[in-house]
């Protein structure tokens, strides 16, 4: 299904019933969008489905509609709070399945029209809702918006981290071959039966909930998004949510997400980097669709001790943002000194 988790059909969604199915969260990790990457980082992928897990069964508390089912332990579905106290941190979700039809494209020219003609209703909404409470230094936010139009009283973006006064939601693309940001014109079109004002209050919902817990836990929420799907004319949060793939947080003004390894690739492996750039902007030049084959280099493996420590951020942040032990792991705060001079 992607780079970090597998897709378990049990039943096929149609175009006028939702399908049913798992998610088989692995070990597996992405940067940059060049998907699986050489390396593994052992305990990621119960840590993302624990996190997820915890934010879907609150959303639902909440009123917020999800495809959550619940996590599989034991070939049983149940919930994350039914689990026993002794129980493995789960790495399979049960979930509902929306229709995702093939998205076609003219180079990068596609075709949403013919998407959503082949689903009807039960469909992938084809957005990324992008909601951010910070701006780092480096955000690409600052390359789109001036300071004023994110509510700030600056002429210009300083050279430092800045809080925004209200969370800005940005919306970019999902299943096109290299992710773009998109004005509300374009998302308002893609988005299609959709209504990108009621997908904007719901990433609004998730973020408020993401960002109270997290506080509660000492942790700061920096940034996230989420994916939604479109059934029986119902907003539904989808994929996962709340975890430390799709969110940025920090402790202590550390990061406990996967930016800790982004950023350790931009400075140990710069030429890959700047080789991933470049390569997206030849193909968007070119109209091209797949950047990676402008590629001259690939990723190196990280070194053992990058991976035992991201491994022990992931399970750490994870027990510390459920607020239960469900792996073997050190304390947050352990955990977050023996990444900050990788």
């Amino acid at each position: 299904m992607t780079s970090v988790k597998d897709l378990h059909v049990d039943r096929a969604a149609t175009a006028d019933r939702l399908g049913r199915g798992r998610f088989a969260f692995t070990d597996d990790y992405s940067v940059f969008d060049w998907g699986k990457m050489p390396d593994e980082i052992p305990g990621k992928g119960a840590s993302l489905c624990t996190t997820s897990a915890f934010n879907f069964e609150r959303l639902e508390a909440r009123g917020i509609p999800t495809h959550y089912r619940g996590v599989v332990a034991d070939g049983d579905t149940t919930s994350l709070d039914a689990l026993d106290a002794d129980a493995d941190a789960p790495a399979e979700m049960a979930v509902d399945l929306a229709t995702v039809p093939e998205l076609p494209h003219d180079g990068r020219d596609y075709d949403y029209d013919a998407y959503y003609a082949a689903a009807r209703d039960n469909v992938l909404v084809p957005l990324e809702i992008v909601f951010r409470n910070s701006v780092p230094v480096g955000s690409s936010l600052r390359s789109r918006a001036t300071p004023a139009e994110c509510g700030l009283d600056f002429d210009s973006w300083p050279d430092e981290p800045v809080t925004l006064p209200n969370p800005v939601v940005e919306f970019s693309t999902k299943l096109e071959e290299g992710d773009r940001y998109l004005d509300i014109e374009e998302a308002e079109r893609i988005a299609g039966p959709a209504d990108l004002n009621e997908l904007e209050s719901v990433a609004l919902d998730v973020n408020e909930l993401v960002t109270e817990r997290a506080e509660s836990v000492g942790l700061t929420h920096q940034d996230g998004k989420i994916e939604c799907v479109l059934a029986d004319g119902e907003i539904r949060v989808a994929d996962a949510v709340g975890t430390f793939d799709e969110n940025r947080f920090s402790y202590d003004g550390q990061q406990v997400s996967k930016e800790v390894v982004r950023q350790y690739y931009k400075r140990t492996q710069p030429d890959w980097v700047e080789d991933v750039a470049a390569a997206k902007a030849r193909a968007d030049a070119e109209d091209v669709a797949n950047w990676k084959q402008f590629c001259e280099r690939t990723p190196n493996q990280l070194p053992d001790s990058v991976v035992r420590a991201t491994s022990d951020l992931y399970r750490a942040g994870a027990n510390a943002y459920t607020d239960t032990d469900f792996f073997d792991a050190p304390a947050l705060d352990a955990a977050v000194d023996a990444v900050r001079d990788l």
